[in-house]
């Protein structure tokens, strides 16, 4: 059996990920132009700009890396090129005035993902300042409280206004999930070595250990609930949860956290208008189908008829779902993909969180794993949400679809955690 030297994989892993690439630029340009077709007739520039600029960053993205961080996972690029390139064709069909936005946060999230993947000789200057880092997230979203704003004119005011720069908008939440990550793969980090002491069973001996940990967290969750923006607040509580239990190895705090979030949803629903809409439309949406619940089972529809391969691209009715194009775009694609669209892109963030995890078991310390596995948790989580939310296998709870959905927060943050995973992904054993 032949061996191979560390150059001729990393020239193999190269090619591979052209090829996936290039398979990729083929199914994205493909549904550019049926939906030119569908529309137009002919082939036009109005639907080939974005998918032609897609593909020079995606290309740049891949030489740069492949000059740069040769030891890189030749999978993760193409995941995320397919789903950015699938997100902007979606964005183009269902609200095309805010695909250029949409570019735009493409081209910054894909420097952004570079600088992180190839700069950075380690990541101590994240781990070092982990309380320095959550405490600047958690006074970002305390200032929503104060100066938030909702772009829609209705709604939770989410939202922080960038200074200077014209009607463009940040949502705090989004970054404090990153920076909550980075917190906890710190934090256990440091109390590796106490794990250890007690006879490498992986158990937390004694609760002050979790204390500062349970503080900050319920920091966190405190004024996500103030906001009303429980999608996130279940995001970070399952985030939590996944962590804790893979630095303790102790079943009783995943039992005693989930009966904790059982009560919190009770006593949400009773509190929350929003919450109690939200639970009534998951347990019974026909009786208010033409008000309340117009949204869910407009997606149930668009789920029902797309069938097995869709009714094709341009061709069927998700714009009847408002908001389509942020909190509903897997109904878009369920609808005019079909179930083979559904399982496709159930697949590609399956894939995902493979790798992420791949990358958590390859890690050579504890912050490295902790954190490549807490980036894989949060894709896991999230899509899981939102496509449970969107199919009424669970409440809605008005995440978005990590690059697919229409939202340049949520794009910025979900390339940052890429580039992190794609540095860790290459690093070297004295990297941190």
């Amino acid at each position: 059996m032949r061996i191979f030297a560390a150059e001729e994989i990393q020239e193999i892993n190269g090619r591979r990920e052209g090829i996936l690439l290039l398979l990729t630029a083929v199914f994205v340009f493909g549904g550019a132009v049926n939906l030119s077709l569908a529309w137009e007739g002919a082939v036009i520039w109005a639907h080939l700009w974005a998918p032609l600029v897609w593909l020079a960053l995606m290309g740049a993205a891949h030489a740069l890396l492949r000059r740069f961080k040769p030891q890189r996972d030749p999978f993760l690029l193409p995941l995320l090129a397919l789903l950015t390139g699938w997100g902007l064709v979606l964005l183009d069909r269902l609200a095309a005035n805010f695909l250029w936005r949409q570019v735009v946060w493409l081209g910054l999230g894909t420097a952004v993902l570079l600088s992180l993947a190839i700069f950075p000789r380690n990541l101590r200057w994240l781990r070092r300042y982990r309380y320095t880092w959550l405490i600047g997230g958690l006074a970002l979203l305390a200032a929503t409280l104060i100066f938030g704003v909702n772009p829609t004119g209705f709604g939770a005011a989410l939202w922080l206004p960038i200074p200077l720069v014209g009607r463009v908008f940040f949502q705090p939440s989004e970054l404090l999930k990153l920076l909550l990550v980075v917190f906890l793969a710190s934090y256990f980090d440091e109390r590796d070595p106490q794990l250890q002491l007690e006879g490498g069973n992986g158990r937390f001996g004694a609760l002050p250990y979790l204390a500062p940990l349970l503080l900050m967290w319920g920091f966190c969750m405190i004024l996500l609930v103030w906001q009303r923006d429980l999608g996130a607040a279940t995001l970070f509580f399952i985030l939590f949860l996944s962590l804790l239990y893979l630095a303790t190895g102790e079943k009783r705090y995943v039992w005693s956290g989930l009966g904790l979030l059982l009560i919190a949803g009770v006593l949400a629903y009773f509190l929350f208008d929003l919450v109690a809409l939200r639970v009534e439309a998951w347990w019974n949406p026909w009786p208010d189908a033409d008000n309340r619940s117009f949204q869910i089972v407009q997606s149930l529809y668009a789920l029902a008829s797309g069938g097995l391969i869709g009714q094709g691209i341009g061709q069927g009715f998700p714009d009847y779902i408002p908001v389509v194009h942020s909190d509903f775009v897997f109904a878009a694609i369920a609808e005019e993909w079909g179930l083979v669209g559904s399982l496709g892109i159930v697949a590609v963030f399956a894939l995902l969180a493979h790798r992420g995890l791949r990358i958590a078991m390859e890690g050579r310390r504890p912050f490295q794993r902790y954190l490549a596995a807490g980036i894989a948790i949060l894709f896991s989580a999230q899509s899981f949400l939102i496509m449970g939310g969107v199919a009424k296998l669970l409440p809605l709870t008005g995440v978005t679809l990590p690059f697919v959905s229409y939202g340049g927060s949520s794009l910025l943050v979900s390339s940052i955690m890429a580039g992190l995973l794609l540095f860790l992904s290459g690093s070297e054993p004295q990297n941190g």
